[in-house]
């Protein structure tokens, strides 16, 4: 009973990361055009994605060259927690 609960909380976890991977790959393409500000969906993007970006720009200096590279560490970081628990999960 316990290994059907640990499992069904790793794939709502693994699900959570993997959705948020694609809202910041979503976000980082969309950033590269002038979305309209007022808009509904660029609102929701910023305001899933800003929070994350801003405790990645306190610890490390992400702009490079006028491109702002948070989006790929975050991306980073969301692989490797997704592979770690994955693993994690799998071997209990």
């Amino acid at each position: 009973m316990t290994d059907a609960l640990i499992g069904s909380i790793a794939t709502v976890v693994m699900s959570v990361i993997f959705l948020y991977k694609w809202v910041v790959i979503i976000s980082a393409l969309i950033s590269w055009v002038r979305p309209d500000p007022y808009n509904p969906i660029v609102q929701m993007l910023y305001r899933l994605t800003e929070p994350a970006y801003a405790l990645i720009r306190r610890y490390i200096p992400t702009v490079f060259g006028g491109m702002d590279l948070a989006p790929m560490i975050l991306i980073l970081v969301l692989i490797f927690l997704e592979t770690f628990l994955g693993r994690l999960f799998m071997g209990m």
